[in-house]
């Protein structure tokens, strides 16, 4: 191969990678229904906050979108619709039926959803017989439930769309499907070229290194990179292949799963309290960056325009102490020896941004939370909308389990001793 600088090199071109057809192939585990079994079992449901709406899944039963309002005297006026049922459906529509009753029918293709770019391998679950829709000639509400395999998820609705008219998409992410092989996130293989430079030109071609050194400059003022970010062949496999994932639309709730450097955890805890280091995560097209006692911000990364950032909120101890005094700075949660433990602790975050709709400083109520999680250094972000320009901002993680018990009456943290 010659470039275009007239540099020479000869290339070996790589045998195509098979990628996972083999562990697809051999495959003799359960079926993808058997493996949400346990949901279903559990009686369980996932919520999603919006502006107006809140959306509640249960699990193997219905679907429901519903508004809530106080009235004077404390009577709750409920606007609702059932957007499908799991009591009336078609038996065919489940796939695990057909592949029960004809082995064959395993090898058909599972069907995939384009999100953020990435074709997603999903397993639908139907619901009908929902609220009848006006505009329909009052044909019942009905949804296509999609469950998506995320290892760090703990069953969150990503998305809920209405395709056609009182007909609805719902995106659930779930680690329950990721043991199956066909449902985890196909990657397209990568395949190596391999280069020799031959007599006379450079061992790199020199538009190539410019490249490179371009890249690097645009890397560094966005985040610190740790050499120690990797855990595992096992994380590193999922931390590649399950990005964040965006939401259409505005949205006002938010969930990502990241995962922070592998520093010590007494020095994490160092760092993370003294505001040098910062969480990161997020999804769609706003992420969010938390530096704790110091500041919230929401950013937005292009390659062509750069980065757009917005204050959120800014720390002021004396703000916060006065925000604790009307507000609950911790709660807690009874341990069985009967001794009370500290859950969460909320510190508030003002003076952010002017916000165009109400002509006010944005603010954040910041929710530091204990998460367990198989990966001691993973961190989850979440935010929340309730009002115009005042957030809440969900910050889960298995390192901040080791600090909560430090928490003093006003919920500040501290080292642990």
């Amino acid at each position: 191969m010659t470039t275009v600088d007239k540099e020479k090199y000869k290339c070996i071109l790589p045998l195509i990678a098979s990628g996972n057809e083999e562990e697809e192939k051999d495959y003799k585990g359960p079926t993808p229904g058997e493996l949400l079994e346990p949901l279903f079992k559990q009686s369980s449901c996932s919520y999603r906050i919006e502006s107006y709406w809140t959306y509640e899944v249960c699990h193997g039963k219905h679907i429901r979108q519903y508004h809530e309002e106080k009235e004077t005297g404390q009577k709750i006026n409920i606007q609702e619709y059932y957007l499908g049922n799991m009591m009336i459906k078609n038996p065919l529509s489940e796939p695990d039926q057909e592949e029960k009753e004809n082995p064959k029918e395993s090898a058909k293709e599972i069907p995939t959803k384009n999100i953020e770019g990435q074709m997603t391998p999903y397993y639908p679950v139907e619901m009908g017989n929902g609220t009848p829709c006006s505009l329909r000639q009052n044909l019942p509400r009905s949804s296509t439930v999609m469950y998506i395999c995320h290892p760090e998820a703990k069953h969150e609705i990503l998305s809920v769309a209405e395709v056609t008219t009182c007909e609805y998409e719902v995106v659930i992410l779930t680690p329950l499907l990721c043991s199956h092989p066909k449902y985890r996130f196909r990657a397209s293989p990568v395949n190596d070229i391999f280069c020799q430079s031959l007599p006379g030109s450079p061992l790199k071609p020199h538009n190539l290194e410019q490249l490179e050194k371009q890249q690097e400059m645009m890397k560094m003022p966005f985040r610190r990179v740790k050499e120690e970010e990797m855990h595992s062949t096992k994380e590193e496999k999922f931390s590649s292949i399950h990005k964040p994932v965006a939401v259409g639309g505005h949205q006002l709730l938010t969930v990502g799963t990241t995962h922070i450097s592998k520093l010590t955890d007494d020095q994490l805890i160092k760092e993370f309290l003294s505001g040098s280091y910062c969480f990161h995560g997020g999804v769609g097209w706003w992420k969010y960056e938390f530096c704790y006692g110091k500041y919230v911000h929401q950013y937005h990364e292009d390659k062509e325009s750069g980065k757009t950032s917005v204050v959120v909120g800014t720390w002021s101890k004396e703000e916060h102490i006065e925000w604790s005094r009307k507000n609950a700075a911790r709660t807690y949660y009874l341990r069985e020896d009967g001794t009370q433990s500290v859950r969460m602790v909320s510190h508030f975050y003002g003076n952010g941004d002017v916000c165009d709709l109400t002509d006010k400083p944005r603010q954040v109520t910041v929710k530091l939370k204990c998460k367990e999680s198989d990966s001691p250094h993973a961190v989850t972000i979440y935010m929340l909308e309730p009002h115009s320009c005042q957030y809440i901002l969900g910050v889960e993680s298995p390192v901040i389990c080791k600090i909560l018990d430090t928490a003093d009456e006003y919920g500040l943290l501290s080292v642990p001793s």
